[in-house]
């Protein structure tokens, strides 16, 4: 619990000129601001912590604001965000759930190992957040007939007429290959874009999302108070 005191002469005189209705809705205009700051922490220590966040990693939060019935603002997780959404795996620690992708790949992929989990290789192409590029994945899958839509695989017919382009496979049980998916070039070399693992990976506790939020708070509400109620004196007036 954060016990918070002003100590601030002209927001008491402010107090003793306002009908109590009027002190909570200063109070939770107050409340709703401090929360925006709150939220702009949060995120910004997603951008110190994550190599290039996506958009919906860093809206992965918002605000439930407060009202004069009920003075209480929260940051809370999305109502979009499951259960198994990979935040709380950074902040918490422990194996991460299962992705859309190693999902698809269990379900469709003609493999005779284990897929538990599914990460981009060194020959992966990546995309401006460091995640295996859309235009790459939907290649990789249509050839090795992994589509969640099987009119999207690739058929022989069209495999005949892209010769010349790079192909994907995933190697037998038997090769010496290690499991995942490859890229073979015209020119015959190969390098990998997915690695296959019978393992999930696990992660560290706690990268401190909101380390510094109560801190936050405590600076940034007293000064929103003080203002709101402020504003709110001087419109009476």
């Amino acid at each position: 619990m954060l016990i918070l005191t002003i100590d601030d002469r002209d927001l008491q005189e402010n107090l003793r000129a306002l009908a109590d209705r009027k002190i909570n809705i200063a109070a939770s205009w107050a409340l709703n601001d401090t929360a925006k700051d709150v939220l702009t922490h949060v995120q910004d220590r997603m951008q110190a912590v994550f190599d290039r966040p996506t958009r919906y990693t860093l809206n992965a939060f918002t605000i439930r604001g407060a009202r004069p019935k009920r003075l209480e603002a929260e940051v809370k997780e999305r109502p979009s965000v499951g259960r198994r959404h990979y935040l709380k795996t950074q902040e918490f620690g422990g194996a991460r759930g299962r992705t859309g992708l190693e999902g698809l790949l269990d379900a469709r992929l003609a493999y005779d190992g284990i897929i538990t989990a599914a990460t981009p290789a060194s020959g992966a192409k990546l995309d401006a957040y460091g995640n295996w590029s859309s235009g790459q994945r939907n290649q990789a899958l249509s050839a090795v007939q992994a589509q969640r839509d099987k009119s999207s695989n690739t058929t022989a017919k069209s495999r005949s007429r892209k010769r010349k382009r790079a192909g994907f496979f995933v190697p037998r049980a038997n090769s010496k290959l290690s499991p995942g998916i490859w890229k073979r070039d015209p020119d015959g070399s190969i390098s990998k874009v997915l690695h296959f693992t019978r393992g999930m990976p696990v992660y560290d506790e706690r990268l401190g999302f909101f380390d510094g939020a109560a801190e936050v708070y405590q600076a940034r509400l007293p000064e929103h108070l003080a203002r709101t109620i402020a504003k709110m004196a001087a419109q009476g007036a």
